[in-house]
């Protein structure tokens, strides 16, 4: 059972080589495909293999990719970003994965992977065929297909110095003006005009995408982005409203009852956002069915509000309570140590 590894990259030397120091190791094959570099990543490309192939960059990572994994050979193909890490205790959950691989046959392997405080699925390992294919010319992502597994080998995204994001939204942009966009692809653009403060165009996008077909996960995701957008025009009500409508699509995410936690805080309605942060820390781990989750707004982040909101409403028992049980879920958070001697621990 052999994996290929297979990459596009364009000028990434500063993180090439710490990603292919770990990777290398795991896989039979090596393909790398470079976009345009005018760095040294084609040099250090070549150091790890002889199959390094070039192309023009043409705005559609879909494209890339999926040629990338045209010159692949092995029964599998594995993908990683240039920075992106594999920590050690991973690498070895990695052979342990080849040896499902080898007894299991699935199609597609979905793993997790960690980029700031998010934590989700993607499709990381899938068998060589047909339809390992690529869809999106940004946020592009393959449809798992076939017989799908679940393995906790883990990558971790690390955030590099280069500028990316006004790369993505020229590529909405371009990419809106020829072809009607399905309901995954307006959610990123929606949340890319976010991110550029363009708030009136990212709401309309998201209103649309609500309003039409596309997946759950990416619905509540919307109204969480059309919350920030309220949020940031100053309009708290119209956050919660947007908050609120994310029941309509699934069971409510922590990330969701926080931010109305963190709302009522703000209004001092501090018994109404004790509920919120209560609630959510009773929300379930929606990582395989392939939301961002953020395990802090299930965690330390509302235990630690409900310290100092049981306090504000009188109630020491319960706020000692809430310290002890952040104390046990973060030890070395600063807020823990500041509150260890507020209790004169």
């Amino acid at each position: 059972m052999t994996v290929t590894l297979a990459m596009i990259v364009r000028d990434e030397e500063g993180v090439l080589a710490r990603c292919l120091d770990a990777a290398a190791p795991l896989a039979e094959e090596i393909v790398i495909l470079d976009t345009g570099s005018t760095d040294k990543t084609l040099e250090i490309a070549r150091r790890y293999t002889d199959r390094v192939f070039e192309s023009v960059w043409e705005d559609d990572f879909a494209a890339a990719r999926n040629l990338a994994f045209s010159k692949a050979t092995g029964d599998y193909i594995l993908w990683l970003d240039a920075d992106d890490v594999i920590p050690a205790e991973s690498a070895a959950c990695f052979f342990r994965l080849k040896e499902r691989l080898a007894r299991e046959r699935p199609d597609t392997v979905m793993c997790p992977y960690v980029t700031g405080g998010l934590r989700y699925e993607r499709e990381r390992v899938v068998k060589r065929c047909q339809d390992a294919k690529w869809r999106g010319h940004v946020h592009e992502c393959i449809a798992p297909f076939g017989k799908i597994i679940h393995d906790e080998f883990t990558v971790v995204h690390m955030q590099t110095a280069k500028d990316r994001s006004w790369r993505n939204l020229r590529i909405y942009q371009k990419w809106a003006e020829t072809e009607p966009l399905a309901g995954r692809d307006l959610f990123y653009y929606g949340r890319e005009l976010f991110y550029h403060k363009l708030y009136a165009e990212a709401e309309a996008i998201l209103e649309t995408m609500l309003a039409g077909a596309g997946w759950y996960v990416n619905k509540i995701a919307a109204c969480e982005v059309l919350a920030d957008i309220k949020l940031a025009q100053k309009d708290p009500t119209g956050a919660l409203e947007a908050l609120f409508s994310s029941f309509l699509y699934g069971e409510p995410r922590a990330f969701i009852l926080y931010k109305i936690g963190e709302i009522f805080k703000g209004r001092g309605e501090y018994r109404t956002a004790t509920y919120w942060f209560e609630q959510a820390l009773t929300c379930s781990d929606h990582t395989k069915e392939g939301d961002f989750e953020r395990p802090d707004c299930r965690g330390i982040l509302p235990t630690l509000e409900l310290v100092w909101l049981y306090h504000v409403l009188n109630e020491p028992a319960k706020s000692l309570a809430m310290h002890k049980k952040s104390e046990a879920l973060a030890p070395d958070h600063p807020s823990v140590l500041f509150n260890q001697k507020f209790f004169g621990e």
